[in-house]
């Protein structure tokens, strides 16, 4: 009977459902920023790490085997088309941070992380990633296929970051 009476008056845990309510919005603004600054500082550290001979060797299989990206080794050298990739990548990353700021900035930048990670993510699509001493798919090989799984993640967050940012812009409009 305390719970139905509990739920009749609009009251959970002793807690109204405005109450509650307004500490969702406060918890969703604080995820929306995490997903904002923690998206722009992976995007930035790992722009930066495309900038080292270690890093461009790594990623060469991955973009020499998309149809996306493959034609950067024709017109860049191996670390050229790495420096490229980090450039963009580190730029996207600042765009993303000041975006918080200036609405019309973090719709350029979440359609850049947007961009970026449906390429990566295509990777998965593109490059030798089902572990073949456990039978193939659906395992996933550590390097590159356990590797790449994180730009789905990444790709997510992406998305509702340019969902916010549109929202954002037309109420500045």
């Amino acid at each position: 009977m305390t719970s139905t009476a509990t739920l009749s008056n609009n009251k959970i845990a002793g807690y109204s459902a405005g109450q509650i309510n307004a500490l969702g919005d406060r918890i969703s603004k604080i995820g929306l920023h995490s997903l904002r600054f923690t998206g722009a500082a992976v995007l930035g550290w790992i722009g930066a790490m495309k900038f080292t001979a270690y890093e461009a060797g790594a990623i060469e299989g991955l973009v020499a085997s998309s149809p996306l990206t493959s034609w950067l080794y024709s017109v860049f050298s191996l670390q050229g088309a790495s420096n490229l990739i980090g450039t963009i990548e580190i730029s996207l990353a600042i765009i993303i941070a000041l975006g918080a700021k200036f609405p019309k900035l973090a719709l350029v930048g979440a359609l850049g992380a947007l961009a970026t990670f449906l390429v990566t993510s295509s990777y998965l699509l593109t490059a030798p990633v089902w572990e073949a001493s456990l039978g193939g798919f659906p395992a996933l090989s550590v390097v590159p296929g356990q590797f790449l799984l994180k730009d789905i993640v990444l790709l997510a967050s992406a998305i509702f970051l340019t969902g916010d940012a549109l929202k954002r812009v037309a109420r500045s409009a």
